[in-house]
């Protein structure tokens, strides 16, 4: 078999090459097996990556176990909920990019047959996708797995997003008293792993499954659990076998695998991120991903399961009635064969499915709605679309007219809010938030989960041009694009504006006569950038808004 590491280890002139990787470690007699990367987003700055070592070590006995030889090399990581709310998160969606640049990097510097990719928080499974795709050599994914719930007084479940974020509004409303929020600090986040709902980390690395990219149970499994182990044996031992067959991700990254994937995502209420992370992969995997595609599956596709921030349920319940197959084999009429890394394609691995508790998930005939998870916007305020969690909406909520009321910055908003400026009947407008405005598309979770704790979630609606957590709920429209850096629309509005949302009939609209937005239009000017230096003032430049991505342009 030909090797992409043969350019460093074989012939005469790779003597310089072989004594650089002798002094690794490298024997002799292992020159001739695959160079194996373990990409290891391991750091002790992120929950659901603190234990990563241990599995580096499952990933290292499967490679060497199936004949390979392992490298292992470290990717950074943004923990979103630490870099919530001050000027870190300026820098969690960019590193999407750094990821995948990274990860390209040493696959190619070194020459490496295959990768295991070990990842995933927010931004970092995304990243490590965009580099499998943009490479096009062996890859299989480990995501390491969500928390445990914490466990309260008479049986209540904490989990991180709803019982911090959230309880910053309660304790701020009266609500709940200091003992009370020191309780939620104390119980939110028990174990390793990422946050326990169907926020962006645990949706990517169901996703992640979905597309056929990590072995089954992967996506679900929790992070201190033996099965994850034994998950990261086997991808490691099954890593080499891809190298040997020469599958690569192109090979399953097709149209049908994004077309499950969405449908899945919908199916389960998940993250609004991952619109932007699933156009950018199929970006490097050059498949064409129409925004539209989006709402046009949602129409069809029910939401089958009540994931906590909007429902009763979290990752290890879902785990137990079935994971990610259970949600396939419901949807099993409108999932589309699609081979996968491990061998057996979707159909065969959905025909394997004995039981599901459709507790948990129900069946497409008893959906808790007949619409997906998510829906696209469109109108004279978002011209290029929007995205809202029509999941975490309540039904008062989704068809509102309220008065506009503009921040042109997430701080403004927040402090607004904090102040008990917002009322009853009011649009938070949330400005210069975008890919290039912000820079960096900052998720903006304190806002949202102030509007809920302080009781607005059913009167107020929040719309912006930035993005929101995963564990968003509520009435919050983000994604505005064409962003207001670029002078789209929602750069026009003005305080006392009536803006009107209709998410059933999938429109964003500002009511303001069409003269009075040009006469505003031709007075705007774009302001200076909020960041002028490092590696943001960079990424401003070359980064295309939502509707796309936010992928970075080459040119």
């Amino acid at each position: 078999m030909t090797k992409r590491s043969d350019a460093i280890t074989k012939g005469f002139e790779r003597t310089p090459h072989r004594a650089l990787l002798k002094s690794t470690g490298v024997p002799n007699d292992q020159m001739d097996r695959p160079f194996i990367g373990i990409a290891s987003s391991f750091t002790d700055l992120i929950p659901g990556h603190t234990g990563m070592r241990d599995l580096e070590r499952f990933i290292e006995k499967g490679v060497h176990t199936g004949g390979g030889y392992s490298f292992i090399f470290g990717i950074p990581g943004v923990c979103d909920g630490i870099a919530m709310g001050h000027k870190g998160m300026h820098y969690s969606l960019p590193t999407r990019e750094l990821i995948a640049d990274m990860v390209e990097s040493i696959a190619e510097a070194h020459r490496l047959d295959g990768l295991v990719l070990l990842t995933n928080c927010d931004k970092i499974t995304p990243g490590m996708l965009m580099a499998a795709a943009r490479l096009d050599i062996p890859c299989i994914v480990v995501t390491a797995g969500p928390s445990l719930t914490g466990t309260g007084r008479n049986g209540r479940r904490f989990s991180f997003v709803t019982d911090t974020f959230e309880a910053m509004g309660q304790y701020k409303a009266g609500v709940i008293d200091e003992k009370q929020l020191f309780e939620c600090e104390e119980s939110a986040c028990p174990t390793a792993g990422s946050c326990q709902g169907m926020f962006t980390a645990n949706t990517m690395a169901v996703l992640t499954e979905t597309l056929g990219m990590s072995l089954p149970r992967c996506g679900t499994a929790s992070a201190v659990s033996s099965l994850k182990r034994r998950i990261a044996f086997a991808s490691g031992e099954r890593i080499v076998g891809l190298v040997r067959d020469q599958i690569t991700p192109r090979q399953i990254l097709t149209r049908a695998a994004f077309e499950n994937a969405i449908r899945v995502d919908l199916a389960l209420g998940g993250s609004s991120n991952t619109v932007l992370h699933l156009l950018a992969i199929a970006h490097e995997a050059k498949i064409p991903l129409p925004l539209e595609l989006f709402d046009e599956l949602g129409k069809t596709t029910p939401q089958l399961a009540h994931m906590n921030p909007g429902g009763p349920n979290f990752m290890e319940d879902l785990d137990t009635a079935g994971g990610v197959l259970a949600v396939l084999y419901q949807l099993r009429d409108q999932i589309i064969d699609n081979p996968t890394l491990l061998g057996p394609s979707i159909a065969q691995l959905i025909a394997s499915v004995a039981e599901v508790d459709e507790d948990v998930v129900r069946p497409v005939s008893s959906p808790i709605r007949p619409e997906g998870g998510l829906a696209v916007l469109k109108g004279n305020l978002a011209p290029q679309g929007a995205i809202v969690k029509q999941s975490g909406v309540s039904e008062k909520m989704m068809t509102f007219s309220g008065r506009a009321r503009c921040y042109n910055s997430e701080e403004d908003a927040m402090a607004a809010l904090l102040a008990g400026e917002i009322v009853a009947g009011d649009v938070v407008v949330i400005r210069y938030e975008g890919p290039k405005g912000g820079p960096g598309m900052r998720e903006m979770l304190a806002p949202t989960a102030t509007l809920m704790g302080l009781g607005l979630g059913d009167s107020v609606a929040l719309i912006t041009d930035g993005r929101f957590s995963g564990g968003t709920r509520g009435p919050c429209i983000g994604h505005i694009s064409p962003e207001a850096a670029q002078g789209g629309p929602i750069a026009l509005v003005r305080d006392g504006d009536t803006i009107a949302l209709d998410i059933p009939a999938r429109s964003l609209e500002l009511k303001v006569a069409p003269a009075e937005l040009e006469q505003r239009r031709s007075a705007w000017r774009a302001p200076e950038p909020k960041i002028k230096t490092g590696w943001l003032a960079r990424y401003a430049k070359v980064v295309t808004n939502a509707s796309t991505g936010a992928v970075c342009n080459a040119d």
